[in-house]
């Protein structure tokens, strides 16, 4: 959205990816050098979870992009034990509240729990009088975005806001980019609907009003797609012997649990069909009127 790209077909790699097809025409023409540019925009956090690049970007100072991911994934996010999730990011340097955390971790039932702690902790430090925002009283709510005094050197009490939590959020949610298949124009590229050569999964488009309920482990397999397949076949010959007329064929995809995912496609390449024919019919009027 913040490139500006419309047509964008989200496609489950098969096993732990997901690829995003973008089929807008301008972006198709885009060269190597934009390519990497758009590339490095979108790229914050490296593979590897020490192979980030620190420090990460906290709010203000994050992207629109980075500010939607952490929005809408903040409520998954979960800490494990004391040290799991929080050790390699920046409360390290803030033993303060390290030790507080690695104390309370202990007595919270689950990992949601310790999460609500661990953000509730963070969002004091912004809030409250260590590190406030200008005109924040005691029982005010930062926004995440929202501009925050520098530390004042020599502060009595006082000491800089902790974003730990939203560098958890980046560093454990925030997608990892395959800079190569992003940028290159001539890279090898797994088609929808072909088999992951390891897990034997199909790669499905994914439905985002319902991306909820997607299961990866759900997901049909070349061997799933071949039972399904014979059983339809079985079927159909049982029914063909006792009809005198036959039947319009319907095409074996629809026999199989694939045809949810073939349909999600054909929506997705119609909304396209769509899109062009009122880009075409946008430019023509304009032709006429010059």
């Amino acid at each position: 959205e913040d490139l500006g790209v419309k047509h964008r077909l989200w496609v489950y790699s098969g096993r732990r990816g997901v690829h995003c097809w973008v089929c807008d025409d301008a972006v198709r023409k885009w060269s190597p050098s934009l390519r990497a540019a758009a590339v490095e925009y979108l790229t914050l956090v490296k593979v590897g979870v020490r192979g980030a690049g620190y420090p990460l970007p906290v709010p203000p100072r994050l992207t629109p992009a980075c500010a939607r991911c952490c929005a809408g994934s903040g409520g998954r996010v979960c800490a494990g034990g004391a040290g799991s999730a929080a050790s390699p990011i920046s409360l390290d340097r803030r033993p303060q509240h390290r030790e507080l955390l690695q104390s309370e971790f202990p007595r919270k039932r689950d990992s949601v729990q310790r999460w609500e702690l661990l953000r509730g902790r963070m969002e004091w430090t912004r809030v409250s009088g260590r590190g406030a925002a200008p005109g924040g009283g005691p029982g005010a709510t930062a926004s995440p975005l929202t501009p925050l005094s520098p530390q004042r050197p020599g502060g009595a009490g006082r000491s800089a806001p902790c974003f730990a939590d939203w560098e958890i959020m980046l560093q454990y949610c925030f997608p990892r980019l395959d800079i190569n298949v992003s940028k290159g124009v001539g890279h090898l590229l797994k088609s929808p609907f072909s088999v992951h050569p390891k897990t034997g999964r199909i790669s499905v488009p994914l439905d985002l009003q319902r991306l909820d309920q997607f299961d990866p482990f759900a997901v049909p397999t070349i061997s799933s797609l071949c039972q399904e397949l014979d059983a339809a076949g079985a079927d159909g010959e049982q029914e063909d012997g006792g009809e005198a007329e036959p039947k319009r064929r319907v095409r074996d995809y629809k026999k199989t649990s694939l045809a949810p995912y073939v349909r999600v496609f054909e929506q997705f390449v119609e909304e396209m069909e769509r899109g062009r024919r009122g880009e075409l019919l946008r430019r023509s009027g304009e032709s006429g009127e010059g």
